[in-house]
């Protein structure tokens, strides 16, 4: 309940601020490191909307850290992720559609570090490209995943 209530405020705050970011839905975690008296590491994928691309699906997988701290959110998740966008649905681009624009947003710690999701596009070769990173306020990481979404025809039109 807690979550689902602080989920529910980001988004409102969000749509105040005239920010496009979503919310994903878990898809499922597995284990991947067994601890014998607290919750286990793991890694989740989840699944969100481009918010301003109908028509464009990305799945995100993320090492999550388990332990005591987990449970009441001290834990810092590492910078491990990776991506995956595929066209779902047709594709409109917008007239005016920016060089780049953050669509996804996770907290990964405590205190200032989340991964984000910008898309960009590549004129050239219309295509959408994603890029997962990991920030924080002063310092980020090197990791970084990338996945990319040619815009074509849907359904024979």
């Amino acid at each position: 309940m807690k979550n689902t209530l602080m989920a529910a405020m980001l988004n409102f705050l969000l749509q105040i601020a005239g920010t496009s970011l979503v919310l994903a839905e878990d898809i499922g975690c597995l284990d991947t490191t067994f601890k014998l008296l607290s919750p286990n590491d793991s890694v989740c994928v989840s699944a969100f909307e481009d918010p301003s691309m109908p028509g464009v699906t990305c799945h995100i997988s993320q090492a999550r850290k388990g332990g005591w701290a987990s449970v009441v959110g001290l834990t810092e998740d590492p910078s491990r992720f990776s991506i995956a966008c595929r066209q779902t649905g047709p594709i409109t681009l917008p007239a005016k559609l920016p060089a780049q624009q953050n669509v996804f947003s996770e907290k990964t710690s405590a205190f200032f570090k989340n991964t984000k999701v910008i898309r960009m596009f590549d004129r050239k070769h219309n295509t959408l490209v994603y890029l997962a990173i990991s920030k924080r306020v002063i310092e980020g990481s090197p990791e970084n995943a990338i996945s990319t979404v040619p815009v074509m025809p849907w359904g024979g039109k």
